[in-house]
């Protein structure tokens, strides 16, 4: 598919347009309150016409080897028109859909409605959770580090990622169950924050949880190489397969510098989602049983990462754990009021936070 924009400007018009509507969120926050119907009915539109940005700047985006793995799923794509059939040996129901996408012939569609998988389902969970405020909670989804590159790289990592914060937001057990179950079978690493959640509801107190998350640092320095080959060996990380398809042009597709070592900066991002919780949950003394869950799921899953933080493309690992991020930190304040200008608190925060995606993702890319 060709584009007025040049490949090489594609992901940088992207991070610049997110800009202008981050200062335009920014600007606005000081002439109203957050609770206003004016500010709320235009948040509503606002939200709206993000979702439609989002899903037609990704969904249609270029066929290039500058979103990394969308070169090998167009491969596989291809191979399924000219009579491959599914081995059904891996994600058994994301290749499932790749194989009948093939039928109709368009990898444009096949893309499209991966993107679709992707964004709605964080949209709808948003709506669900937050209700007339959203906006803000969809768009700090979207401003996320890993946000477009999981849309565009690791797309199966991506929708399931994405369904399963559409699950937990869902009233109906039944249908919760069959969304998580569903998208472990589009990427089995989901699996870990699926046993995770299903652990807080047997202990959900986030001090222990909190203690594990602080002792995997020096554990992880001390032994992180033990650790790494334990994990290896349960296919948790699939850190050979990795190496075998993602050549050196990918790295800069992964919404971050790819390093081996410990990540030092990986953990400082990882500490933001901590230090919110922290803060609401035992300063601020902030009581909500979700957000207590994801917390919990939190910090076992980036404990977890911590503990393999020195393999390659362990950002991958880390997402497990990264796209919850968002929610940790907006949350609250789209529960409860804690400051008197709430409004400006919570543009502040997102500006903050898109200002890290940006220095990543743009300044020093």
């Amino acid at each position: 598919m060709n584009t007025l924009i040049p490949i090489q400007y594609y992901i940088p018009v992207y991070y610049n347009i997110l800009l202008f509507f981050t200062l335009l969120v920014f600007f606005q926050s000081n002439g109203s309150a957050i609770e206003s119907s004016s500010n709320l009915k235009g948040k509503n539109f606002f939200g709206f016409l993000v979702l439609i940005f989002t899903l037609l700047y990704i969904g249609l985006r270029p066929l290039s080897f500058r979103f990394g793995d969308m070169v090998i799923y167009n491969i596989e794509f291809q191979n399924f028109l000219k009579g491959g059939l599914p081995k059904y040996n891996k994600d058994p129901l994301f290749e499932f859909f790749q194989y009948n996408m093939s039928k109709t012939r368009s990898a444009v569609l096949f893309f499209f409605l991966c993107a679709l998988f992707y964004i709605y389902p964080l949209y709808s969970f948003s709506k669900k959770m937050f209700k007339d405020y959203s906006f803000y909670a969809f768009f700090m989804l979207v401003i996320s580090l890993s946000f477009f590159s999981y849309g565009t790289n690791g797309l199966r990592n991506g929708i399931a990622t994405s369904l399963f914060l559409y699950a937990i937001s869902r009233n109906n057990k039944v249908v919760t169950v069959l969304v998580l179950v569903a998208s472990v079978f589009i990427h089995k690493s989901i699996a870990l924050p699926i046993l995770c959640y299903i652990l807080t509801f047997f202990y959900n107190k986030p001090r222990t949880y909190l203690y594990f998350w602080i002792l995997s640092i020096p554990i992880s320095l001390a032994l992180g190489a033990l650790f790494q080959a334990f994990f290896l060996k349960l296919g948790l990380i699939d850190d050979e397969v990795i190496n075998t398809y993602l050549g050196e042009f990918n790295a800069a597709n992964e919404g971050v510098q790819i390093k081996v070592g410990f990540r030092w900066d990986f953990l400082l991002y990882s500490a933001t989602g901590v230090f919110a919780g922290w803060y609401f949950i035992f300063k601020q003394k902030f009581e909500d049983k979700l957000y207590l869950k994801l917390f919990n799921v939190y910090l076992m899953v980036n404990g977890f990462w911590i503990l393999v933080i020195r393999a390659n493309y362990s950002n991958r690992f880390a997402y497990l754990s990264w796209f919850m991020v968002a929610v940790i930190i907006i949350y609250p304040l789209l529960k409860n009021k804690f400051f008197t200008n709430q409004h400006q608190v919570v543009a502040r925060v997102i500006l903050i936070y898109f200002a890290f995606t940006y220095l990543l993702n743009v300044i020093l890319i």
